[in-house]
């Protein structure tokens, strides 16, 4: 799109990587650091004067919330604390999209999705990490950010995305690729928690159509916005996997899959996302429909199992996603 990236990260998430897999070291000028050094993170936003922000930064899997709680809560909440006030030190205008997770909601386990006006909360570690970094983010925007006018800002909130390339741990789809192309059973520890499965593509373009209209129109500062797939196509977790094995692994049909009802942590069972509100302020809806977003995922990894290179699979996919957007007459295609 024209810009100048610059990336800041604490380091590699995985092995192997797509940072790495792509060749984006030579793509952004990249800044290893974690978002919970406050001073050096203020250095970086001094040094390079950012026009748009996107903040991912997080400590993301919930099975390490358990492991070590003081980690994820000093990474979610104070690390996105020294993001807001790093950014707050901005003088010229900088529009920042602040990323938390649909995990930020008080879930009670209703059937209907959640609205940005829902209350925050968590009965787990990691969700109240990102119910806490909501709240953070309120009180910044209503005791500072909004008597800087120069300064544009907004939460977006997401989660449960599937796709090529992830390679973290205690994740569904990389557990089934890495499981089955050994030849090994994947165990489900929650098989019928129910969720609003999308394709990562569907938040991301969503999180820039956030930063186009801070950065052209502004009146999105201070609000909250849901993305997420429509309702009606939100799946359990073991129907997910059964969708994923010919996409994935092709015909040769097996029992791969081991179901053991046993949490080893509390886990929502059911959880729907309300996107309504980018519809009405961002004309943002998704692309991809259940079955597409499963057979694209499995097919990354298809195609990468027979040694095609990550960027060509990648990039092949984005351009198909951008041209199923123009079909549909999506306006941030344009």
């Amino acid at each position: 799109m024209g810009a100048e990236v610059h990336g800041l990260s604490d380091g590699l998430v995985s092995e192997p990587s797509m940072f790495q897999e792509m060749g984006l070291e030579d793509e952004v000028t990249q800044h290893w650091l974690d978002i919970r050094d406050r001073e050096g993170l203020k250095k970086v936003f001094q040094e390079v004067r950012p026009e748009v922000v996107f903040h991912l930064a997080a400590q993301a899997i919930v099975s390490k919330s358990y492991d070590d709680p003081v980690d994820t809560l000093s990474t979610n909440v104070m690390g996105s604390s020294h993001l807001l006030d790093a950014f707050r030190t901005m003088e010229e205008k900088c529009v920042c999209v602040y990323i938390t997770s649909d995990k930020c909601y008080e879930n009670v386990e209703w059937i209907w999705g959640y609205r940005e006006t829902d209350s925050l909360g968590g009965k787990d570690i990691y969700s109240a990490s990102k119910g806490a970094a909501e709240l953070v983010f309120h009180a910044f925007y209503e005791s500072f950010l909004q008597n800087q006018p120069n300064l544009l800002i907004a939460t977006a909130r997401a989660g449960n995305v599937i796709g090529g390339g992830d390679w973290a741990a205690n994740r569904i789809v990389p557990d089934c690729f890495k499981a089955w192309s050994a030849g090994e059973t994947v165990t489900l520890r929650s098989p019928k928690s129910t969720r609003p499965w999308q394709h990562v593509l569907e938040p991301l373009s969503g999180y820039l159509r956030l930063g186009q209209a801070l950065l052209e129109e502004g009146s999105q500062s201070g609000e909250s916005y849901n993305f997420g797939p429509f309702s009606h196509e939100t799946k359990p977790v073991v129907e997910l996997v059964r969708d994923l094995e010919k996409p994935m692994m092709g015909d040769s049909k097996s029992e791969r899959i081991e179901v053991i009802e046993q949490k080893k942590f509390h886990e929502a069972g059911l959880l729907k996302l309300n996107c309504d509100k980018a519809l009405a302020d961002l004309a943002w809806r998704p692309v991809w429909n259940y079955d597409e977003t499963v057979n694209l995922t499995g097919e990354w990894y298809a195609r990468y199992e027979k040694g095609e290179k990550a960027g060509e699979i990648t990039t092949d996919q984005i351009a198909h996603y951008v041209q199923c957007g123009g079909e549909r007459n999506l306006s941030w295609v344009t």
